[in-house]
């Protein structure tokens, strides 16, 4: 088809605003970007998509998240608030992921994946975790994915909390999902895996060894990293070093593998994160929900890390993360000129573009450019002041808005168009949701 009448945002590196141009896109990439007059010529019985002078800009992409923790919406903890992040997961995460069965585990991703196509986010990396129900947990994902349409990276996180039988069970959903993936071609560029694991204090040595033997070279792993002092401390007493240094002892550095959050890291461990090419994700809006502190990205990117930007399972409305990270460590530093915004752009479309690009093999992600795939969508946005390339991460943090999401593609395949989902059925998803987190909620109440 060919997209008409678009303001085409392309977010190149010197990025441009293109007016009287449209896009062709063919087998799921963009194969050209031309005037539209000239275009429509050359290709005159191509189906035109009328974009109605609104924005049209790569889809946004969410590094990390948790489409697990979609059922802890309202849900109530008994007893006193936590007081600490140790405290959270003990009596929210880790509790609610037990009581997880495979049907929550799918409608868990399908409300996650409504609210992701809503909001404009097509490319997501998920890490999930259910140790009552980890036998096709990852299949049920994907299959979840694969109804929506969008791009999804996926992986069960491994951990000896549960037991060793379940730490084992963990390692071979990886290994099957991985292998599937592999057996798949990737799945066209729509599918990818890594090699999930918790967090360094649930993890053994024995554990460590026996996954980094698991997986294939070209996979890589997802894990959480020094989101509290907590990680630090229990990996100076298991090994005598902090976290990042006892990761890379056991090989789960590398560029193809994630570090989540890296908080309180220190200087050397923020070394080994550029020194071995490993990816490094923000989430300011969980930092912040957890009051676990926040992270030094600027200073990461500055020592070469390269550093995306997730949501840790929040609202896949990405520009609120956008929009939390420039005002966030402001505040957190007490200077404004701290976390321009382009640093904010340095880490959700540059950095995260290039993380989708190498992880699916799909071709570029997040630039609207021939051979890119043709992952887009259109913004409904008025501006009532100037707007170039040079300015536009300061008119998305103070003036765009997910509702403002009228049109998502994926691979050349329109999954909402004019706010109306043609991929999902909202309201039976929604309705069938609801009714099984409340049983949900009563197993969760019973660990109690």
């Amino acid at each position: 088809m060919i997209i008409t009448n678009g303001k085409i945002i392309t977010w190149e590196k010197t990025n441009r605003i293109l007016e009287n141009s449209a896009i062709l896109i063919r087998n799921g990439k963009i194969e050209k970007i031309e005037e539209q007059v000239q275009l429509i010529q050359q290709f005159p019985n191509e189906e035109k998509l009328d974009a109605h002078g609104q924005f049209v800009m790569p889809g946004n992409i969410c590094a990390h998240t948790h489409f697990y923790g979609a059922f802890a919406r309202g849900m109530g903890i008994p007893g006193r608030a936590p007081h600490d992040f140790p405290e959270i997961l003990e009596k929210l995460w880790w509790t609610l992921d037990k009581a997880l069965s495979l049907e929550d585990v799918h409608y868990s991703a399908l409300v996650c994946l409504i609210d992701a196509i809503r909001h404009g986010t097509t490319t997501l990396i998920d890490h999930h975790a259910s140790p009552n129900a980890i036998h096709g947990s990852l299949e049920e994902i994907a299959k979840a994915v694969e109804m929506a349409g969008v791009r999804a990276s996926l992986c069960y996180e491994v951990t000896d909390r549960d037991g060793p039988e379940r730490a084992q069970a963990g390692i071979e959903e990886n290994q099957r999902f991985i292998e599937h993936v592999k057996n798949s071609n990737r799945m066209g560029g729509m599918l990818g895996a890594t090699f999930g694991l918790h967090a360094s204090l649930t993890l053994s040595d024995q554990t460590l060894e026996k996954c980094r033997n698991s997986i294939p070279d070209d996979f890589g792993f997802h894990i959480h990293v020094a989101e509290h002092p907590v990680d630090e401390y229990d990996s100076l007493e298991k090994s005598g070093e902090r976290v990042v240094d006892r990761l890379q002892k056991h090989g789960i550095l590398g560029p193809n593998s994630i570090a989540v959050h890296a908080v309180h890291i220190d200087t050397r461990e923020v070394q080994l994160l550029s020194e071995t090419g490993t990816w490094v994700t923000h989430q300011p809006r969980s930092n912040m929900n957890n009051a676990v502190g926040l992270s030094q990205p600027e200073a990461m990117m500055r020592a070469g890390v390269k550093l995306c930007l997730g949501n840790d399972g929040f609202s896949n409305a990405m520009w609120e993360e956008w929009k939390t990270a420039y005002l966030a460590h402001k505040l957190w530093n007490q200077d404004p000129r701290r976390m321009s915004g382009t640093d904010v752009v340095k880490m959700a479309v540059y950095h995260n573009g290039a993380l989708a690009s190498e992880h699916f093999g799909a071709g570029p992600i997040g630039i609207l450019a021939p051979g890119a795939a043709a992952d887009l969508i259109f913004v409904d946005y008025h501006p009532f002041t100037p707007i170039n390339g040079g300015n536009l991460p300061w008119h998305i943090i103070f003036g765009f808005h997910e509702s403002m999401v009228t049109t998502t593609i994926v691979a050349g395949r329109i999954l909402m168009r004019d706010r109306d989902l043609l991929t999902l059925d909202i309201e039976k998803i929604s309705h069938h949701a609801q009714r099984i987190a409340g049983d949900t909620w009563k197993r969760f109440q019973n660990y109690f």
